[in-house]
C-alpha cells in the first residue's frame, strides 16, 4: 500500500468542518498543528504592531494514494480555497511510514473497491 501526505492550511474556525469532510471522503485521521502563521503576496496589516490576520491550523493527513485526490479536492471545496487568502492544500509522496497498521487494516477493503 502506498501513501500520500496531504498538508492543509486552514482558518482555525474551519478546522473541524474540514476534518469531518476529510474523514467522510476517506481520511482515517490527522495531526493538527495549531496557530500556524503564513504570509501571502501581500503583507498582512497590523494595528500598533499586532497582526490583524486570523490564525490558521496545519492539518497533516497520511492517506492511501488511490483516495488522496478525492480527499484533497474535498478539503479544497469545504475550506473554500478558491477564494484568495482562505488556505491551501497540497500532497506529497510518502516514501515510507511506520505506525499505520490499524489504518492499513481498515483501508484494505476500501482501496480494493476503488481499484
Amino acid at each position: 500500500m502506498h501513501f500520500k501526505l496531504l498538508i492543509a492550511l486552514v482558518d482555525e474556525d474551519k478546522t473541524d468542518t474540514v476534518m469531518a469532510a476529510a474523514r467522510e471522503a476517506g481520511a482515517t485521521g490527522a495531526t493538527v498543528i495549531n496557530h500556524a502563521r503564513g504570509e501571502g503576496l501581500k503583507v498582512a496589516k497590523t494595528f500598533f504592531g499586532l497582526a490583524l490576520e486570523t490564525n490558521r491550523d496545519m492539518l497533516l493527513f497520511i492517506v492511501e494514494e488511490h483516495l488522496s485526490r478525492h480527499i484533497l479536492e474535498t478539503i479544497g471545496e469545504v475550506g473554500e480555497f478558491s477564494e484568495p487568502g482562505t488556505g491551501m492544500v497540497f500532497q506529497l509522496d510518502v516514501e515510507d511510514a511506520l505506525g499505520l497498521s490499524s489504518q492499513i487494516e481498515q483501508l484494505s477493503d476500501v482501496v480494493e473497491e476503488q481499484i
